[in-house]
C-alpha cells in the first residue's frame, strides 16, 4: 500500500478543516436567518415598502433568505435564479442574506440594454469585502476599481501597452516555449503512465509560463517562473475560501480564524515572490535611461501615474504592494484560460468524429510545430474553442456590476441603488434554445458559414448570444490574448496526439466552482502519438 506524503495529508487536512469550519457557520447563519424571519417580519414589510423601486422578488427575511442563503453557499444558485425568473420575470432581487438584496439581469436583451447600450450607467462595482480588498491592495486593480479616474488609467494602461496589439508578438518566443513544453510534458507522461495523462497541471505550467514573461520580462529564469507559478496556483485554489470574510468580517475572522491567518500569509507571500521581481525591473529601467524600451507589464506599471485619491487634481506613482495587486490580477487570467483548454480537451476525446475534423484542419497548416500566424486561417479550430466556451464558461455570472450614479440608475423600469450588485446569468444566455437550437449538444459546426453562431460578435456590442468575457465597458480587457493562447495550445494538442477516453473510465462532465467553474474530477485521457502525415 503506497504511503500518501505529509503535503497530501496537510491538504487533505486543509479542506476537511474547512469543510467543518464552513459547516457550522452556515448551519448558524441559517438558524439566524430563520430566527430572524419570524422577530423582524414588521421589519421585512417596512423594508419592502422602503425599497419599492427595485425589481420583485420575495421579501429579504422570509423563510425563502436562509434557502437562498443555502443555495449560493452550495454553489447551487443557478437553480433558484431559474425558479426565480419563471414567478417574477426576467429582471428580480433576490436576498441572500437580510439587508443584501442582489439584482439579477436573465434576458439577453435587457442584459445588452443594461451592459452596452447604457453602460455607463452600471459600470461601477458593489462594495469590495475584506478579502478582495486585501488582494486588490485596497481596490487598486482593474477588477475592482470604483469607476472613475482610477479604473481609466489602469485599464488604458493595460490595453494601451501590454495588451495592445503591437505588444503581442514580443511575446510570441515564450508561447512557443510553453506550446513545445506543454507537447513534451505530455509525451513524458504518456510514456511513464502507459497512455494515461492527466493534463490540468501541464496547462498551467504552460499558460503561467507566458503569463509570467508578459508581467515580468522575458529574462524571467526557470526558478523565478516556479516561485510564480506555485505561489498564483496556490492562491487560485484558496482565495474562494477567503471570500467567507465578506460577511461580518470581525465574526468571521473569530470563526475562521485558521483561514484569516492563511489569508493574512498569502498575501506577504505574494510580496515576498513579486516585489523582487518589481524592484529588478526598476533597476533595470534605471539602467538604460532614455534609450530603455518596455519588455513587461510591470515596465508599464512603474511609469504610470494614477490620480490622487482627494480628487485634487495632482498624481503619483503606484506603491509597491499596489503593483502586486495588479500583477496578480494579470496572473489570475490563467484561470479561465487553463478550464476553458482543459473543457475543450474534454469534449474532443469523447468526440472522435469532431477531433479527426479538426486534425485535418489543423495538418493542412502545421507538419512541425504550431505557427500562430496560422491560427487565423483556421475556422473550425475557432469553431470547437467557442463551443467549448458557449458549453463550459469559464464563470456562470459576470462579475457583479452597480450603479455609478450617487442616486443609483434605471433598469428597466425600475431603480437599482448605488451599491446594490447586479448580476447577469450568463450561463443561462448561451444555453438559450431561441439562439441555439439543441444547446446541450457539443456541435461546433454552429460557428461555421451557415450556422446560428456565424456572425458572433463575442463583446456583445451588437447583440448578445453568448458572452464569456463579459460585454461593455467592464468586459474582460485580456479576451484577444486568452483566445491566442486557447487556440495556439489547442492546436498543439491536438496536432501531436490523439485523444480518447481511459477505458473503463469514462470523462465527468460535472463542474464545481473554485474561482471559476471548473471540471469537478480534472480529465484523465488516453493519448497516442500522431504525425501530420497520418
Amino acid at each position: 500500500m503506497k504511503k500518501r506524503s505529509a503535503a497530501s495529508h496537510s491538504t487533505q487536512g486543509r479542506h476537511l478543516e474547512g469543510a467543518m469550519e464552513d459547516w457550522v457557520y452556515y448551519s448558524l447563519s441559517i438558524s439566524l436567518c430563520l430566527t430572524l424571519s419570524l422577530v423582524f417580519s414588521s421589519l421585512c414589510k417596512a423594508k419592502a415598502a422602503g425599497s419599492s423601486f427595485l425589481p420583485p422578488g420575495p421579501t429579504s427575511l422570509t423563510a425563502f433568505g436562509p434557502l437562498l442563503l443555502l443555495a449560493w453557499t452550495s454553489v447551487n444558485i443557478e437553480s433558484v435564479v431559474r425558479v426565480a425568473r419563471s414567478w417574477y420575470g426576467p429582471v428580480f432581487t433576490l436576498y441572500l442574506l437580510p439587508s443584501f438584496p442582489v439584482v439579477f439581469v436573465a434576458d439577453r436583451a435587457v442584459a445588452h440594454r443594461v451592459l452596452v447600450q447604457r453602460g455607463s450607467a452600471f459600470a461601477d462595482r458593489p462594495p469590495a469585502n475584506f478579502a478582495t480588498r486585501i488582494f486588490s491592495s485596497d481596490q487598486h486593480n482593474i477588477t475592482s476599481a470604483a469607476y472613475g479616474p482610477l479604473w481609466r488609467a489602469l485599464r488604458q494602461n493595460l490595453t494601451g501597452r501590454a495588451l495592445h496589439p503591437s505588444s503581442i508578438p514580443r511575446y510570441a518566443a515564450a508561447r512557443r516555449r510553453a506550446a513545445s513544453g506543454l507537447a513534451d510534458g505530455i509525451a513524458q507522461q504518456m510514456r511513464s503512465n502507459q497512455g494515461v495523462v492527466v493534463i490540468e497541471g501541464l496547462l498551467h505550467e504552460a499558460v503561467f509560463h507566458v503569463l509570467a514573461c508578459m508581467c515580468f520580462g522575458q529574462g524571467l529564469d526557470d526558478a523565478a517562473i516556479a516561485a510564480v507559478t506555485s505561489l498564483q496556483r496556490q492562491f487560485l485554489k484558496e482565495v474562494v475560501g477567503f471570500q467567507v470574510f465578506g460577511s461580518n468580517p470581525k465574526v468571521s475572522k473569530l470563526l475562521f480564524w485558521r483561514r484569516y491567518q492563511r489569508m493574512l500569509s498569502m498575501r506577504r507571500r505574494q510580496e515576498e515572490v513579486f516585489i523582487p521581481l518589481i524592484r529588478a525591473c526598476r533597476a533595470r529601467r534605471n539602467t538604460y535611461g532614455e534609450s530603455f524600451e518596455m519588455d513587461c507589464y510591470v515596465d508599464s506599471l512603474i511609469g504610470l501615474r494614477i490620480p490622487e485619491e482627494d480628487g485634487g487634481g495632482s498624481s503619483r506613482h503606484l506603491t509597491d504592494g499596489q503593483i502586486v495587486a495588479l500583477c496578480t490580477e494579470l496572473l489570475s487570467g490563467d484561470d479561465s484560460t487553463v478550464n476553458v483548454l482543459q473543457w475543450a480537451m474534454a469534449n474532443l476525446a469523447t468526440r472522435p468524429e469532431i477531433q479527426a475534423k479538426l486534425r485535418a484542419e489543423i495538418h493542412n497548416f502545421a507538419d512541425g510545430q504550431v505557427v500562430e500566424e496560422h491560427l487565423p486561417q483556421m475556422p473550425y479550430l475557432r469553431a470547437v474553442v467557442l463551443e467549448s466556451l458557449r458549453r463550459h464558461p469559464p464563470s456562470r455570472f459576470i462579475l457583479p456590476h452597480a450603479a455609478a450614479g450617487e442616486n443609483g440608475a434605471a433598469l428597466d423600469g425600475f431603480t437599482v441603488p448605488k451599491e446594490v450588485a447586479v448580476n447577469f446569468t450568463l450561463g443561462d444566455m448561451a444555453m438559450d434554445r431561441k439562439v441555439w437550437p439543441d444547446p446541450t449538444r457539443f456541435r461546433p459546426e454552429r460557428f461555421l458559414a451557415g450556422g446560428e453562431g456565424e456572425d458572433l460578435d463575442l463583446t456583445g456590442s451588437k447583440e448578445i448570444k453568448m458572452i464569456p468575457f463579459g460585454a461593455g465597458r467592464r468586459m474582460c480587457p485580456g479576451i484577444d490574448i486568452s483566445l491566442l493562447h486557447v487556440n495556439l495550445l489547442v492546436a498543439t494538442m491536438v496536432r501531436a496526439f490523439q485523444w480518447s477516453e481511459v477505458p473503463g473510465e469514462p470523462v465527468d462532465f460535472t463542474d464545481t466552482l473554485e474561482l471559476t467553474m471548473v471540471m469537478k474530477h480534472p480529465l484523465r485521457a488516453k493519448v497516442v502519438p500522431c504525425h501530420a502525415t497520418s
